[in-house]
C-alpha cells in the first residue's frame, strides 16, 4: 500500500479546545466530524482528509503556515470569512505585500490568517 493514496490526518496544536473547536466549526465552517478517544475533535477536509485539534498548554503554534485551502475564488473566500469574523493579516516585506488582504506571486493569490491559537492558515489560488 502506498501512502500517496492513504486519507490524511492533520494534526493542529490549540491550547484551548472548546476556543479551537468554535473558530473551525462556526468560523471557517468546518464540518465536525466527532471527538477521538483522546478527546481532540476532528473535522472533515476535502479529498479524505481530516483535521484534528491536540490539546497543548502553554499556546504551542506553528508560525509558519500550518495549512493551507486552495480555494477558487480568494476574493469571495476573504470577504466571506471576514463577515464570520475572521481577521486576515497583511504583509508589506521586501518578498510579499497584500493588497486588501491578499498577495500575488508567482501564479498564485493568497491571503493567510490566524487562528484563535497563533496558528497561521492560508487560502490559495491559482492566479
Amino acid at each position: 500500500m502506498s501512502l500517496a493514496g492513504s486519507a490524511v490526518t492533520f494534526a493542529l496544536p490549540v491550547e484551548d479546545l472548546d476556543r479551537a473547536k468554535k473558530f473551525y466549526a462556526e468560523s471557517l465552517g468546518l464540518d465536525f466530524t466527532g471527538t477521538n478517544i483522546e478527546g481532540s475533535p476532528t473535522f472533515a477536509l476535502g479529498s479524505g482528509a481530516e483535521l484534528m485539534l491536540l490539546a497543548r498548554p502553554g499556546g504551542q503554534r506553528s508560525e509558519s503556515t500550518a495549512m493551507t485551502w486552495a480555494v477558487d475564488d480568494v476574493t469571495q473566500q476573504v470577504k466571506e470569512l471576514e463577515a464570520a469574523g475572521v481577521t486576515f493579516e497583511d504583509y508589506d516585506t521586501e518578498y510579499l505585500t497584500t493588497v486588501d488582504h491578499i498577495a500575488e506571486f508567482e501564479g498564485q493569490k493568497a491571503a493567510w490568517f490566524l487562528d484563535p491559537d497563533g496558528n497561521v492558515l492560508c487560502l490559495h489560488q491559482d492566479a
